[in-house]
């Protein structure tokens, strides 16, 4: 599947939210902000969004106060 441009920016803010294994509220909402810009959740956005989750869910990720 080619990667989109909203895609590309949505996998670039996962990465910079990770980076440190927290993941603030500011970040979050950035994240949620990212995709659903163009108004279309694709599938790799979709995809992308839900390993965040995992990583949420499994405590690989924290999500923290910020």
């Amino acid at each position: 599947m080619k990667s989109g441009k909203s895609g590309q920016k949505l996998a670039d803010r996962i990465k910079k939210a990770i980076a440190d294994l927290e993941l603030t509220e500011t970040e979050y909402q950035e994240i949620l902000d990212v995709a659903h810009a163009d108004g279309v959740i694709d599938a790799q956005e979709q995809k992308l969004l839900a390993n965040l989750q995992e990583m949420l869910a499994n405590g690989t990720v924290k999500r923290v106060p910020g």
